[in-house]
């Protein structure tokens, strides 16, 4: 097989009083099929849900990490999705992939994911009306670090995105860098450079690749590094 297998993190949901589900936005496993990759689904091998934001360590021990590992071994890359819960065993596989050089993509929920994972903590904003739209377009501009890797993967010191949270990053772990910034000063986007591709993006690229070369180029130049993996 010459296509890379990209796992993306399914949210481990409860969408009413008896039934719990897992989730894979139909845009993100889009975005790796449309740029080569083969998407499968992680899966939280925890009946139980053990949602936590960034004290997920006190749960740690519950987590059950070999199960997850073995669904980790069989992918090149892993994407952690957006959405408006955390629980444990993302923040996990996010510290996993860290340790392990696995290429990793967080979006928005996912960012949160990346920082608490190796030991960084998440805020909510002062002003979510103006970040929270319910929208696919775009809603602010971000200003780009020349130096990045995130620079590389889009050429342009300075994009417009689509704006669907209410968190941002509170204390950032020395071992990411804040590497692009909105007009508000919240860091759109992080990396750790000392790693092939380790990105979280508070944006949503999946809802916007189809139309702007900048977005897609997030996931085609993702997918060309776990090629590499293979």
């Amino acid at each position: 097989m010459n296509k890379p297998i990209i796992g993306i993190v399914g949210k481990h949901i409860k969408d009413d009083s008896i039934r719990t589900n897992t989730l894979i936005r139909d845009e993100v496993k889009q975005a790796v099929f449309d740029n080569e990759g083969i998407a499968i689904g992680i899966l939280s091998p925890n009946e139980e849900i053990q949602y936590a934001k960034d004290e997920w360590k006190n749960i740690e021990e519950k987590i059950e990490k070999e199960k997850i590992i073995e669904q980790i071994n069989l992918c090149n890359g892993i994407i952690l999705q957006g959405g408006s819960t955390n629980e444990a065993f993302e923040s996990y596989i996010a510290k996993y992939c860290y340790e392990n050089n696995i290429p990793c993509l967080g979006i928005c929920a996912g960012q949160n994911s990346i920082v608490r994972g190796i030991g960084g903590t998440t805020c909510e904003i002062p002003n979510p009306e103006k970040h929270n739209k319910p929208i696919d377009n775009y809603v602010h501009s971000i200003e780009i670090d020349k130096s990045s890797k995130f620079y590389n993967l889009i050429k342009k010191d300075k994009i417009m995105v689509n704006s669907r949270h209410k968190h941002s990053i509170d204390k950032l772990p020395i071992l990411l860098d804040k590497v692009a910034f909105c007009e508000d000063g919240y860091p759109d986007v992080v990396e750790a450079k000392n790693k092939d591709f380790y990105i979280g993006v508070r944006f949503h690229p999946e809802s916007l690749y189809k139309i702007d070369e900048n977005m897609n180029n997030i996931f085609k130049k993702f997918i060309e590094i776990c090629k590499n993996k293979i």
